[in-house]
């Protein structure tokens, strides 16, 4: 057995609400029909996770048509609260936006998550997804998400350490997370990391 397990971190396709610089962490947007999205091979897949959120479900059904998905609700954005599908020019003279704004890791904003009860939700899922990964005994699965989860898991888990905000993330796009076996079992930091290689654009 190849005690090598990859498991591919991928953004969801962008949305008419991100074009526009919404905040959508829970709210339930579709995917724009023009979203463009990394070509990947689904073959080389043997599990196949996504958040529950349709943008996540729809993106993951573009790339693995054919192929059984499993949903994480764990796995959503963090959320936003009273500033859900609000823009930049809709809260930019509320006070507590702006102190967010200042702080994004210890103010919360009205109604929604802070960035610790984002970290620990997170971690319980990705748990989840490598302890069914390990136990299944297979080599590869991908996790179609967003933004912000993937630079969650990226602080923590890629071999090179580097602050939140310092990961760029596209939408359409995935990177690559290759450990040890033993070493994700662990729960240690990947030995190598990689972007999933564009090859061509799908439009649907």
């Amino acid at each position: 057995m190849d005690e090598r397990v990859a498991i591919t971190l991928f953004r969801h396709g962008i949305t008419d609400d991100n074009k526009r610089g919404a905040y959508i962490g829970w709210t339930d947007t579709p995917l724009n029909e023009a979203a463009e999205l990394a070509t990947v091979d689904a073959d080389q897949y043997d599990l196949i996770f996504t958040s529950d959120l349709q943008r996540c479900m729809q993106t993951a059904k573009r790339l693995f048509p054919n192929r059984k998905r499993i949903p994480v609700p764990l796995l959503r954005e963090i959320l936003f609260g009273e500033w859900e599908g609000k823009t930049y020019a809709d809260l930019e003279h509320d006070i507590q936006y702006r102190s967010w704004i200042d702080d994004p890791f210890t103010i919360s904003p009205p109604g929604g998550e802070n960035y610790a009860q984002f970290g620990q939700r997170i971690e319980e899922g990705f748990k989840s997804v490598v302890e069914q990964v390990i136990e299944s005994q297979n080599q590869r699965g991908i996790v179609i998400t967003h933004g912000g989860v993937i630079r969650y898991l990226l602080t923590k888990y890629a071999p090179e350490k580097r602050s939140f905000w310092e990961w760029k993330v596209p939408h359409g796009s995935g990177i690559e997370l290759e450990w040890k076996r033993d070493d994700l079992r662990r729960d240690m930091r990947c030995t190598s990391l990689q972007e999933v290689p564009i090859t061509a654009n799908q439009n649907g």
